[in-house]
């Protein structure tokens, strides 16, 4: 009997055969959010979905659903004139499952049903959490889903008391507008139920700034938010996440506003007619949003070449690590910036305050920017063969898909159908990650146990 468990299952205790992908998280996690993206293009493809009674293209059923998964917010159909108001629930509920984490919820349902978890499910969580440690996995799940819906049930709350009173629109209107939009800026998605997006609300800091907040409350990350929690006090006692996260995030948001509203400031058709708060209330939006939340307050379209380039950097950059942004996360951006200025003074390691940094991490941020730059420049090449766009317009789509933003330039919806199947691809592995989707596809994994002989070659 010990023979033939240990021919089937070999010595490492790995099974090959039908069963081995599923054993692998990362191949567990691409199929989670799969399923996600099948059942809301399912639910969209109905006629109900929609305002007309009929069945909406299936190519558009798909990226509408991917998106929403993936807390995109790129659109090909108007999604306040096109879905029903089933379709948006559905919208809406994509978002928070994708948001939240479909293994994060998987956690959270074994919790309440078997009261336990089984190591497995306690796994899945951590990969999908970002957490470091497995110990209080349960309690981990349980606040990121109680601060989730908290934060959104607060901005909901300012949301709806301003469009009721300032406004002036009906309680139920202003209830289902606010929660909506309160749920899509905490999970960076940037679905609005307006067709010019937060446009109309450009110069009211009670609507923008609000959903600012949530903006970058969720883009922070969940660990790095308890982290803060617990020690906001203590600055010098955070961890190299929470310390690269809040000090680059700040650092972005600053310069941000600033090339933004001055490439913007007397431009007629985004921040010309403003007056100078309004022109940095705007600016400020702006920067936020170009941190992959996707709403937008001027027209995209209409920016100059200037803070278009800007917005492309920050939206590559994307927000924090474990949270609902996108992006290369500026961790890794931070992270790259350390291993340069060490490189330039010639150290041996990488230092981030008073911890040295493993180089397995320094060969994890290298990997995740060179495959996210490759797969923007192959998304690139690709749609400008596809459609006539110009080339500013259509890598600032690829960017925005890729990171997950949802900010456009006007051209979604215009994209031939393999434009659309192409940006549906980019939105779904840039949610999961480069470096997840590589380990899911692939199908063995083998530990190397000799080392070859060095040899350094010239660089540069």
């Amino acid at each position: 009997m010990t023979g033939i468990v240990a021919k089937r299952f070999g010595r490492s205790g790995y099974r090959p055969g039908v069963a081995a992908p599923l054993r692998h998280p990362g191949q567990i996690l691409v199929g989670g959010f799969a399923a996600a993206v099948a059942v809301g293009t399912v639910l969209l493809s109905l006629p109900v979905a929609t305002e007309t009674g009929e069945r909406t293209q299936l190519v558009d059923a798909v990226f509408t659903a991917t998106s929403a998964v993936c807390v995109t917010g790129l659109v090909t159909v108007d999604t306040a004139g096109h879905w029903s108001t089933f379709g948006e629930v559905t919208i809406l509920v994509l978002i928070q499952a994708g948001g939240l984490g479909i293994m994060t919820l998987a956690t959270l349902l074994a919790v309440l049903v078997s009261r336990r978890l089984r190591l497995r499910t306690r796994l899945l969580a951590q990969m999908e959490t970002k957490t470091l440690s497995m110990r209080g996995m349960r309690r981990v799940v349980r606040n990121i889903v109680l601060f989730s819906l908290a934060v959104e049930a607060v901005v909901a709350a300012v949301l709806a008391a301003v469009f009721l009173t300032v406004h002036d629109r009906p309680l139920g209107a202003s209830l289902y507008d606010a929660v909506f939009h309160a749920v899509s800026a905490f999970n960076n998605a940037g679905f609005s139920l307006n067709s010019d997006s937060l446009m109309g609300y450009v110069d009211d800091p009670w609507v923008c700034l609000p959903i600012a907040a949530a903006v970058v409350v969720g883009g922070l990350g969940f660990p790095v938010v308890f982290e803060l929690a617990r020690g906001w006090r203590r600055p010098r006692a955070w961890s190299v996440l929470t310390r690269i996260t809040v000090v680059l995030t700040s650092v972005l948001l600053v310069l941000g506003t600033l090339v933004i509203t001055s490439a913007e400031y007397t431009n007629p058709r985004t921040l010309g007619p403003l007056d100078t708060p309004g022109k940095w209330l705007a600016g400020f939006f702006a920067s936020v949003m170009s941190r992959t939340a996707g709403f937008n307050s001027i027209d995209t379209s209409a920016q100059v070449p200037e803070s278009l380039l800007a917005t492309d950097v920050l939206m590559f950059i994307g927000g924090g690590s474990a949270g609902t942004a996108g992006g290369i996360k500026v961790t890794t951006f931070g992270l790259l910036a350390f291993v340069l200025w060490a490189e330039m003074r010639g150290e041996p390691g990488v230092q981030v305050g008073r911890r040295k940094v493993p180089e397995s991490n320094q060969r994890q941020a290298l990997a995740i920017v060179l495959l996210s730059v490759g797969g923007v420049a192959l998304a690139t090449f690709n749609l400008l063969v596809l459609t006539s766009y110009s080339l500013d317009r259509v890598l600032f789509e690829a960017i925005s898909a890729f990171a997950t933003v949802g900010l456009s330039t006007g051209i979604t919806g215009d994209l031939p159908p393999a434009g659309k199947v192409l940006l549906t691809v980019l939105m779904f592995v840039g949610r999961l990650g480069p470096l997840t989707v590589a380990s899911a596809l692939a199908l063995r994994e083998r530990a190397r146990r000799y080392e070859l002989p060095e040899e350094r070659t010239i660089v540069g």
